[in-house]
C-alpha cells in the first residue's frame, strides 16, 4: 500500500530560517529560537514542536501533504520530520461536541492503554515532563518552585522551572502538567514578573486550555485585604479556559513551608497520574503516593539494615570562578564546562579541577561544616562541604550556571581566599566577653553550685546564637562591603544574644546598648530582608538583628534620620494604611532639609508628584505636559530632573519620551545619563521602571 503522511515534528536544531514557514505557513509557524506546528493542524490542539508526534487532521493531510514535503525537503538542517503511514490507516478524527451547559474537556476521558502495563510503565512512557511557573516579587515563589521541581522526581515527573516573565501564553496552552506559584504583591496585584502573561491569559483572545491539568499555591499575608488574590485569579482564569484542577488551590500566609509542603505532596502525586495526553487516571493516585513515600531507592545490607542511595546522576554543570592573583594585581573570571555526579559537593568538585585542570587555583579547603570555607555562589553565601551540586541546580533546563565568588566584605587574598583580620579587630572593638552577674543558684547533687534558667529563655538564646560561623553570617550582609567602620552583623548578633542574656550584668548591658545604638552597630544596617535569603543566616537571625535594631533605636528615642523614617512611616502608615510621602519627608529633613531641596530634590518631588530625571531635551519632548527642568553637569555624567505636573496623560506621554530623550543625549556625546523615576502610585512607578 502507497504511505502517506501521518503527523509532523521538528527536532533540535532549528536556525529559525522561516522556510518552512514559507513553504507551509498554514501548518509551520516559526518563533524567536525554534519552529512549531499550529495548534489548528494538530489533533491533539497543542502549540510546541509536536515531540509527542500528535497526528495531523485528515483535512489538513489532505491539503497540505505537498506542501509539508516541500518545507521538509527545503529545510537546510533537516530537523523537519515526517512521520509516515499507510494510507488506508487515517488517523482518527477527534470529535468535538459543543453542549449548552457543560463542556467534556480532554482531561475527562477514559484511562490511555498504557495504564495496563503496570504503575511502572505508567511513570515512564510518554512525556512526563511537569511545567512549574512562578510569579515572585522577592524570590520566595521562585525558591519553592525549584524545591518542587527537584521534588518532582520522586513521582515520576521531569521538574521545569519557567519564569512568568515573557512567556508565550499559546506554548502554556499546549501544556498537559501545570503547576503555578505566584505571590501577591501590594492591593492583589500580580508580581511584575507575572503581568504580561497574565494579561495575556486574561485577554479575550486567550486560548484554550482544554488538554491542561493544573494546581496552584498562592503566597500572601492575611494582613492586606485581598490576602492571595494573584493565585485565586490564576485559578479561576484556567479553569475558565477549560483546563482541570487536579488539587486544590492552597492559600499561604507569610509562614507558608509547612502548607506549601503539603500542597506539593497532594499536587504533585494527582499530576504525576495525569498521561500525556492530559487524562487522569484516579486509579493510580493512591498508588503513586505509596511509591512516593517510601523515598528514594535503597539497598538491604547484610544484616537487614536499609542503606539509602544517595548517588544521583551526572549534571552538566558550568563553574565560573573568580580569579585574582596579587603579584600582577589582575582579576578575571575562569570558566569550566563539566559533567559531575550530582551528589558531589561543590568543595569537591573545585578540589577535582584544582587536581586535574587548574593547580594555581585557590580556595580555603577544611572540614564539610567549617565556616572558614564559605563562599559565594550565584550570591549566595555557601558551604561548599555541604553543598550537593544538585542542591545548587534551580529546575530549569540546560547546564547549572554556578557563578564562585569569594565572600563579599573581606579582602581578597588569591581567588576565593579572603581575610578575616577586619573581622577580628571589630570583634575585638566591641569587648565581645560576657559579664556575669550575681544571682540565685541551685547546689547539684555533686554539691555543685549551678545558676538556673528556663527552658524557654535557654531555647530563645540558643535560636538566636545558631548560625554557621561568624566569617560567613558578616559576609550575608549587603552593607559591610561597602562601610569599613559597621560592625557587621555577626557582631551585633552577639552583643544582641549577651544583652538578651539575664545572667549579663547591669552594667554590660547598659554598655552593650551604647554600643548598638551607636552609629557603625545595627543602625548602619540597611536592609534586613536578605538576611532571611541567605542559607546560612535565614530567618531566625534576621528576627533577632530585628528585635536589636529596635531596641537602639527605642533607647535612641527614634532620634537622627534612621529613627525618623522609621516612626513616622509607622505612624502614616497605622493612620492611613497608605505612606503619606510629605509627612515623611518633612520630619526626616526638616525645615532646613526642605529648603535645601527645593528645585531639584524631595521636596519639589512631593509639590509635583512625579520627578523623572532625564537630559534637557526631553522637555521639548513632552510637548503639552506641563515640566520644569534644572539640569546639572557634573564632567561627563548628566544629571537634569524634569519634573511633570500631575496632568492624567503624563505618565503615558512621559514614558514614550524616554527613549528619544536618551538618543539626543547619546548623540551629543553623554555617555553616562543617570534615570530615576519617582512617583506616589507604585504600580505607576513600576511600569514606567520597566520601560
Amino acid at each position: 500500500m502507497d504511505l502517506g503522511i501521518f503527523s509532523v515534528y521538528i527536532e533540535e536544531g532549528c536556525i529559525t530560517c522561516d522556510a518552512c514557514e514559507e513553504a507551509a505557513p498554514e501548518v509551520f509557524e516559526v518563533t524567536e529560537d525554534t519552529c512549531f506546528i499550529k495548534s489548528d493542524v494538530r489533533l491533539d490542539g497543542g502549540f510546541d514542536r509536536n515531540d509527542t508526534k500528535s497526528g495531523l487532521k485528515s483535512e489538513v493531510i489532505q491539503t497540505f501533504s505537498d506542501d509539508i514535503l516541500d518545507a521538509a525537503d527545503g529545510c537546510p538542517v533537516d530537523v523537519i520530520i515526517v512521520v509516515e503511514a499507510q494510507t488506508d490507516e487515517v488517523a482518527p478524527e477527534v470529535s468535538v461536541v459543543e453542549a449548552d451547559t457543560e463542556e467534556t474537556t480532554a482531561i475527562d476521558t477514559v484511562p490511555s492503554v498504557a495504564v495496563n502495563d503496570g504503575l511502572e510503565a505508567f511513570l515512564t512512557t510518554g512525556d512526563r515532563t511537569l511545567n512549574i511557573f512562578f510569579g515572585s516579587q522577592s524570590g520566595n515563589s521562585e525558591q519553592l518552585a525549584s524545591n518542587f521541581a527537584k521534588r518532582a522526581v520522586d513521582y515520576g515527573l521531569e521538574g521545569i522551572v519557567h519564569d512568568m516573565d515573557g512567556f508565550d501564553i499559546n506554548q502554556m496552552a499546549s501544556m498537559k502538567r501545570v503547576a503555578i506559584v505566584c505571590s501577591t504583591w501590594g492591593e492583589g496585584e500580580m508580581p511584575d514578573n507575572a503581568e504580561a502573561l497574565w494579561q495575556a491569559a486574561s485577554s479575550d483572545n486567550a486560548p484554550s486550555m482544554g488538554g491542561m491539568a493544573f494546581s496552584v499555591l498562592s503566597l500572601g499575608d492575611t494582613s492586606y485585604e485581598l490576602f492571595c488574590q494573584s493565585g485565586k485569579d490564576w485559578d479561576g482564569r484556567l479553569e475558565e479556559l477549560g483546563a482541570k484542577r487536579v488539587a486544590p488551590r492552597v492559600d499561604c500566609d507569610v509562614d507558608y513551608e509547612a502548607m506549601a509542603a503539603e500542597w506539593a505532596q497532594e499536587a504533585l502525586t494527582m499530576l504525576s497520574a495525569v498521561d500525556d495526553s492530559g487524562n487522569l487516571h484516579e486509579e493510580l493516585v493512591d498508588s503513586i503516593r505509596e511509591m512516593a513515600e517510601g523515598g528514594a531507592a535503597v539497598a538491604d545490607g547484610e544484616d537487614g539494615f536499609v542503606l539509602p542511595d544517595l548517588t544521583s546522576q551526572e549534571m552538566e554543570v558550568q563553574l565560573s570562578v573568580f580569579r585574582y592573583d596579587p603579584h600582577k594585581r589582575t582579576s578575571g573570571i575562569d570558566t569550566w564546562v563539566c559533567s559531575l555526579p550530582g551528589h558531589l559537593t561543590l568543595l569537591e568538585s573545585l578540589r577535582a579541577i584544582q587536581r586535574t585542570h587548574d593547580g594555581s587555583l585557590c580556595f580555603t579547603d577544611g572540614a564539610p561544616h567549617d565556616p572558614n570555607t564559605a563562599i559565594s555562589v550565584n550570591g549566595r553565601i555557601t558551604l561548599p562541604g555541604i553543598s550537593r551540586i544538585e542542591t545548587l541546580s534551580n529546575g530549569r533546563p540546560g547546564a547549572l550556571a554556578l557563578r564562585v565568588e569569594p565572600l563579599p566584605g573581606y579582602d581578597v587574598v588569591r581567588d576565593l581566599c579572603v581575610d578575616f583580620g577586619s573581622l577580628v579587630k571589630k570583634r575585638e572593638e566591641a569587648s565581645l566577653w560576657h559579664v556575669s552577674k550575681t544571682r540565685e543558684a541551685i547546689r547539684s547533687d555533686q554539691g555543685t553550685l549551678i545558676g538556673t534558667m528556663s527552658s524557654a529563655q535557654a531555647t530563645t538564646l540558643h535560636r538566636m546564637s545558631d548560625r554557621f560561623g561568624p566569617e560567613a553570617l558578616h559576609a550575608c550582609s549587603d552593607s559591610v562591603a561597602y562601610s569599613q567602620s559597621y560592625l557587621g552583623p555577626s557582631v551585633c548578633l552577639d552583643l544582641w544574644v549577651k544583652r538578651s542574656d539575664p545572667r549579663t550584668s547591669s552594667n554590660r548591658v547598659r554598655e552593650i546598648d551604647t554600643l548598638l545604638g551607636g552609629q557603625n552597630a545595627i543602625l548602619a544596617e540597611t536592609d534586613l530582608a536578605p538576611m532571611a535569603r541567605q542559607p546560612l543566616a535565614g530567618r531566625e537571625v534576621q528576627s533577632a538583628l530585628f528585635g536589636a535594631r529596635t531596641k537602639a533605636l527605642e533607647l535612641n528615642g527614634y532620634n537622627g534620620r534612621h529613627g525618623k523614617h522609621v516612626w513616622w512611616y509607622a505612624w502614616t502608615l497605622k493612620s492611613s494604611g497608605r505612606v503619606n510621602d510629605t509627612v515623611l519627608y518633612r520630619q526626616v529633613l526638616g525645615p532646613l532639609g526642605l529648603l535645601s531641596n527645593l528645585t531639584s530634590g524631595v521636596t519639589a518631588r512631593m509639590l509635583t508628584g512625579v520627578v523623572l530625571v532625564l537630559g534637557e531635551q526631553v522637555v521639548h519632548a513632552l510637548g503639552s505636559v506641563s515640566v520644569d527642568c534644572v539640569g546639572h553637569f557634573l564632567g561627563d555624567l548628566t544629571l537634569v530632573d524634569v519634573v511633570s505636573g500631575s496632568h492624567p496623560s503624563a505618565s503615558t506621554q512621559v514614558r514614550v519620551s524616554i527613549l528619544d530623550a536618551l538618543d539626543v543625549l547619546v548623540s551629543q556625546g553623554h555617555r553616562k545619563v543617570f534615570v530615576a523615576v519617582v512617583t506616589p502610585n507604585l504600580s505607576q512607578c513600576s511600569r514606567l521602571a520597566s520601560h
